[in-house]
């Protein structure tokens, strides 16, 4: 009587879903003989399924008087349902391989909600939430575990990182003057590492294997938390859905959350793709993606509109030690509450409005619009503070690493050791930029009305045209000469002098 290997389908326990025997029963069958049914004239159908499920028990050494129910039936899914105690999910595959426990990026949004099951179903494990406050905001944060929980997650983990995002992520960028391609100040890039930078710590709290995100196979955000990742913990298994499952949309993650009794809030989705943090809040999409189109006035969410700002300017001192922001009108704060008060300023006045079409890490070009309006006060702060501590070829020089130093971010090898070479130096050379600087805020517009250093290298007494003590100007002539000595050789030449 020949030997066939047996059918075994699906089996649902506790909610996931997963696919093929464990992962002792490679291929839908055991390597042992002991996992084969015996043809007995029909073909092997709900006998054998039973025989295979009675099997696994035994060698899994289920006890505890668990009560187990099997509906089984010949072409359709297995389903095991389990009272008391559940069967060891970790002993399972899933539909595309084995892992045992995994740290997802979640925001509570359609994508990450349906990624739950999804890891689930297809790598057999548990699925630990995690969500960290970088300043999105109170509403994104509500009820975040309940919907976790009910997308199956084991757990939620939330860490609030607004201090050390602005303090150990916002204010080393400030300091180094990094601007991507000359107007992006980074927002989400910087945000990304401090992200997870978290992940890879909760991975190690929670003993897990891996770790997920939802970005999409497109954009930027990829890169930098899969650079994190490699650079913390390079054993750590990484998941992208994004780039692996068949969902395409919207509709499709909606249908896939209804079949697997995922509740999602049946809403009207935001026409643009937003990221807000405490540094920024950008948009992307619809009518932006023609980079013809002049964004509507009602997308800003984070800034007034300029035109509708006071008519009456507003001054406000931002007091700077070593690089580093310390104080609005002279009283000192943390980092983040900081840049939250300058954030409500800088909203107050329509300023921090970007609109551009950047060169993506991937290839692409985007058009993006960005609202920074506490960054712009203050990288507009530090910036003219440098202009009085940092002689001429020092700034020429940061100024050059600083576009290096940006496309670090900007490319998430935040953790590279370039980098973290290039911040030593801006480091010491901005030991000096301690001072204060007012600026004056009006229309969208930020322009400086004072600057103050114990360290400034300005001179009255060297700068005046009224003063000769120091400079003589009849010493400009022979500078001249010698400074010109080059060009005035090359004409010599060309005229045949």
């Amino acid at each position: 009587m020949a030997t066939a290997p047996c059918s075994f389908s699906k089996i649902a326990l506790g909610g996931s879903e997963t696919s093929g025997l464990p992962h002792h029963l490679n291929n839908a069958c055991c390597r042992k003989k002991s996992y084969f049914c015996k043809e007995v004239g029909a073909r092997a159908s709900g006998f054998c399924d039973r025989l295979i499920i009675k099997q696994i028990l035994r060698r899994n050494n289920i006890h505890r008087n668990q009560a187990i129910q099997c509906v089984l039936s010949g072409e359709k899914e297995s389903e095991l349902k389990i009272s008391g105690q559940t069967l060891d999910d970790y002993s399972k595959s899933g539909l595309r391989g084995k892992l045992n426990k995994v740290v997802l990026a979640y925001s509570g949004g359609l994508d990450t909600s349906v990624i739950v099951p999804w890891l689930r179903e297809n790598y057999g494990c548990e699925v630990v939430c995690f969500t960290a406050d970088v300043g999105q905001g109170a509403m994104e944060m509500e009820g975040l575990e309940r919907k976790a929980k009910a997308s199956g997650a084991s757990q939620l983990v939330v860490k609030d990182l607004k201090e050390e995002f602005v303090k150990d992520y916002i204010f080393p960028c400030l300091r180094a003057g990094a601007v991507y391609e000359r107007k992006y100040l980074l927002g989400t890039s910087m945000a990304r590492p401090v992200i997870a930078k978290a992940m890879v710590d909760v991975a190690r709290e929670v003993g897990a294997d891996a770790v997920s995100h939802g970005c999409t196979g497109k954009g930027n955000d990829q890169v930098r938390f899969e650079l994190t990742f490699f650079a913390l913990n390079p054993e750590l298994k990484v998941v992208a859905p994004w780039r692996e499952w068949e969902i395409t949309g919207r509709e499709d993650a909606v249908e896939y959350a209804k079949k697997h009794n995922i509740p999602v809030a049946v809403s009207k989705k935001s026409i643009y793709s937003r990221d807000r943090n405490l540094w920024h809040l950008s948009h992307e999409g619809d009518i932006l993606e023609d980079p013809a189109n002049e964004p509507k006035k009602d997308m800003y969410m984070m800034t007034d509109d300029p035109e509708e700002a006071p008519n009456q300017p507003e001054y406000v001192e931002i007091g700077i030690n070593s690089g580093v922001p310390v104080s609005v009108n002279g009283k000192e704060l943390s980092p983040a509450s900081l840049l939250t008060e300058l954030n409500e300023l800088g909203r107050k006045h329509g300023i921090g409005r970007i609109d551009m079409v950047e060169n993506r890490l991937v290839g692409m070009k985007s058009r993006g619009v960005y609202e920074t309006p506490g960054g712009t006060i203050l990288w507009a702060g530090v910036r003219e503070l440098e202009s009085l501590t940092l002689d001429r070829e020092t700034m020429q020089v940061k100024d050059m690493l600083a576009l290096k130093y940006a496309e670090l971010v900007y490319a998430g090898r935040w953790f590279d050791p370039l980098r973290q070479s290039m911040d030593a130096f801006m480091e010491e050379i901005t030991k000096t930029t301690t001072g204060s600087v007012t600026l004056k805020l009006y229309k969208g517009s930020v322009n400086v009305a004072s600057r103050k250093s114990p360290y400034s290298l300005y001179r009255e007494d060297i700068s005046s045209f009224e003063n000769g003590l120091i400079y003589n100007q009849a010493d400009a002539a022979g500078f001249i000469r010698l400074y010109g000595l080059p060009m005035k050789v090359r004409a010599m030449l060309e005229k045949g002098i």
